[in-house]
């Protein structure tokens, strides 16, 4: 029996999170919800590796727009990390290269070792990434069979905590971590094996938290495809609930200043660092109202939008 037309409904300019399982590339994810909700118009805000699962922050229609202010902020990882075995990719979906007796590790030292792998450090990208070198991806030259020299990029990982450890000639490890946008789980994984002499790689990766979206408010993507139009409304927030969890948010009450903020024209500076989201407040049955996205000039003394949301024809 085949699969049950998707109704082709107005598209909701929405933000999901979503449960990336096992398997597809984040890409996919973003391919079957188009799917879903019969429009091209949908993006996510930070790659997973197909082989992760875990929050993937989904923007669909006008909502695309707010990518860029959704996606900064702090990753939280489950890992598992393999300890005694090396392979190409720093995971195990890649080729052993080598494979080194563990059975000598215990907690503690596998905890030391961790301990140097937090703070702020600069760290070499894997070659199989998204990462380009000389306009080519990374994992565009690794399936050629080709290694290049990479400049390592600064990382932070603000918490990296043992969650568990099974002894073995394969020693298993559990951690939990927090990090900097664009730091590689796998690499760490690499890293901290050959800080311990015995090589190590990725097992598994499960992201529960981007910024402040978390795994526990997260729809799988089964549920998404098996979803009514009406359900995925249900499932999404508004342009305005999903810049409060990431931006400053300034209210703005003045009928003429929000009229000026819907044609692009600038207003008197906010007063605070980076990107500040400015909101309608609620009235009556009503949402808030996001009306534009502003940053202070160089001068501090002009507000100027970086994204104007509502339109004037769109202002209660």
């Amino acid at each position: 029996m085949g699969r049950r037309p998707r109704p082709r409904g107005p598209v909701h300019d929405l933000v999901l999170v979503v449960d990336k399982p096992a398997g597809p590339t984040s890409h996919d994810v973003v391919a079957r919800i188009r799917r879903v909700v019969g429009h091209s118009r949908v993006g996510h805000t930070g790659t997973l590796d197909p082989a992760a699962t875990g929050v993937l922050v989904v923007c669909l229609g006008r909502a695309t727009k707010l990518v860029r202010f959704l996606q900064a902020g702090w990753k939280t990882y489950a890992a598992r990390i393999q300890l005694g075995i090396t392979t190409d990719s720093q995971d195990t979906t890649g080729l052993e290269l080598a494979r080194v007796d563990a059975s000598h590790l215990d907690e503690h030292t596998v905890c030391e070792a961790l301990s140097a792998f937090q703070g702020t450090f600069e760290q070499v990208p894997p070659m199989v990434s998204a990462v380009k070198v000389g306009g080519e991806r990374l994992h565009t030259i690794a399936r050629r069979g080709e290694t290049v020299e990479r400049t390592p990029r600064q990382v932070e990982v603000s918490s990296l905590v043992l969650d568990g450890f099974v002894p073995g000639p394969v020693a298993e490890v559990s951690v939990l971590l927090t990090c900097s946008a664009g730091t590689y789980v796998r690499t760490i994984a690499h890293d901290v094996g050959a800080a311990l002499g015995v090589g190590g790689c990725l097992a598994s990766l499960r992201r529960i938290g981007n910024g402040p979206f978390t795994a526990d408010e997260a729809v799988t993507l089964d549920a998404l495809e098996a979803a009514s139009p009406e359900d995925v409304l249900a499932w999404g927030m508004d342009a305005a609930t999903a810049v409060r969890r990431t931006l400053d948010v300034v209210e703005v009450t003045d009928d003429e200043v929000a009229r000026r903020l819907s044609q692009g024209g600038s207003i008197p500076a906010v007063g605070h660092d980076g990107p500040v989201a400015l909101v309608r407040p609620a009235a009556g049955a009503r949402g808030e109202q996001l009306l534009a996205i502003v940053a202070d000039d160089a001068a501090g003394t002009r507000a100027r939008p970086e994204l104007v949301w509502t339109r004037p024809e769109e202002l209660r």
